[in-house]
């Protein structure tokens, strides 16, 4: 009976979400009255709910996710400061005259803008508004174009510093004790939101690499489809303002991610010098005034109080559905699977990727992860390797068609001449670059786990 009320409390909680309600409430909300039904049918011993509160207290004071407003600060000011205006306009004059140049162009951009953000929605939104109007009006094949912009925009999924490597590196490292005490080693390892990020920047730089050269490839054999930039309408190449765009931004990206590769400093530490160096970049353009200081404020406070409140109702869930005898459920379930660690793995990416469909990373990473976490890693998974596969597959479900979230938001921007169904056909060929590249991690995981084992031998 206990084992039915844990995948009851499941389900209702995904129709929930479908349904509309707030993530942070529904979580908490269906948690609690499935601990009351359980402790009124005899099925859930209530004391699972007296480790609430130190787990709330332990999220408020957890260093780690400390970086979490800090990367959303230095977001969301990078996006106030034009940063992608003018990279995008800079970067369109170099490239502008070669055919896909544009498509390039936003590529390299969106990469930056990944890398500088973290923040999916902000990026496709940023990038569609910029530069779609532009391909549109230079005749770009409307598909690839939307494509192409819907395809960079999900790059902030797993270009570091990204707000989902940083949440999926604090579950993953609980999940990983849990595993370990369940192996009977009682001085377990850690594993950090560093590793992970380190883990990313191959993946993640190969994947830029893997969409560029379909873009070259499509220039060439349909060179229709990507036309060149007249050179009048761009002028000539002002190398001193190509300098001023892209130095700044990448110096900054350097700063934050150097510091963390060199362990001068914590992910935490990095996103703090990561706030002040946007700080610093908007006022050097002439972009910081205190209105606007007190808007990305605001937008940060919203955002992390978002996340914040979700990571509170999932705490609740994950000890209710404990309660319920749910892990043990997930065990017994995943030993039964065919081909076994490995079939336990597929089944897991399969239902991340369709949950992927209807819900937030957020609420996938707090809700999904510590359930299955713990069960794959005590497989002997390695935790960076199925972190950073995770943040891999997310990102290609946020792309895939009808529900990919980067679709929505760039539908939110694209002209009614462009059709849904345009959008659709443009995002396959890069979808299905995406799982090539999880195909490539998957057979040879040294993509991800040679960089951390080389920097900090783990």
């Amino acid at each position: 009976m206990a084992e039915v009320m844990a995948i009851l409390l499941f389900v209702s909680i995904c129709i929930a979400l479908m349904a509309g309600y707030p993530v942070a409430f529904t979580l908490g909300g269906m948690a609690l009255i499935f601990s009351g039904i359980g402790v009124l049918t005899g099925t859930f011993d209530p004391s699972f709910l007296h480790a609430l509160p130190n787990r709330t207290f332990g999220i408020m004071n957890n260093q780690t996710l400390l970086a979490v407003p800090l990367f959303v600060f230095m977001g969301v000011m990078l996006e106030k400061s034009r940063v992608a205006e003018d990279l995008l306009e800079s970067m369109s004059r170099l490239f502008g005259t070669l055919r896909g140049g544009l498509a390039i162009s936003v590529c390299v951009v969106g990469t930056l803008l990944a890398a500088s953000t973290g923040i999916v929605g902000a990026t496709v939104v940023t990038m569609g508004l910029l530069a779609l109007p532009t391909m549109l009006r230079r005749n770009y094949d409307p598909a690839i174009a939307t494509g192409t912009l819907a395809a960079t925009g999900t790059l902030g999924q797993i270009i570091p510093p990204s707000i989902i490597l940083v949440l999926l590196g604090d579950v993953m490292s609980s999940a990983y004790q849990q595993a370990q005490l369940k192996m009977g080693i009682y001085s377990p390892k850690t594993v950090s939101v560093g590793d992970l990020f380190v883990g990313a920047l191959i993946p993640g730089l190969v994947l830029v690499g893997m969409y560029i050269l379909y873009l070259i490839a499509v220039a060439i054999l349909q060179p229709k489809k990507l036309p060149a930039l007249p050179k009048e309408e761009l002028g000539p190449i002002e190398w001193g303002k190509l300098a001023k765009a892209l130095i700044p931004p990448l110096a900054l990206i350097a700063a934050v991610l150097g510091s963390i590769l060199a362990g001068l400093a914590t992910p935490t530490e990095a996103a703090a010098l990561g706030a002040v160096g946007a700080m610093l970049l908007a006022l050097a353009k002439g972009k910081l005034s205190l209105p606007q200081l007190r808007e990305v404020a605001f937008g940060t406070t919203e955002i992390t109080s978002m996340v914040f409140l979700i990571l509170i109702g999932a705490s609740l869930f994950s000890l209710v559905f404990r309660g319920f005898g749910g892990e043990v459920l997930i065990e017994d379930m995943f030993a039964m699977l065919p081909g076994g660690v490995l079939g336990a793995f597929f089944v897991v990416m399969l239902v991340i990727f369709l949950l992927g469909f209807i819900l937030d990373f957020i609420e996938i990473t707090f809700v999904v992860v510590p359930i299955v976490g713990p069960v794959l890693l005590a497989m002997g998974l390695d935790p960076v390797w199925l972190g950073v596969m995770i943040a891999l597959n997310l990102q290609t479900s946020f792309l895939t068609p009808p529900f990919g979230f980067s679709l929505f938001y760039l539908r939110g921007v694209t002209p009614p001449s462009v059709p849904t169904s345009t959008m659709y056909r443009g995002v396959v060929p890069f979808i299905l670059i995406q799982v090539l590249m999880l195909v490539i991690a998957y057979q040879f995981p040294q993509l991800i786990t040679w960089l951390p084992e080389q920097l900090y031998g783990s």
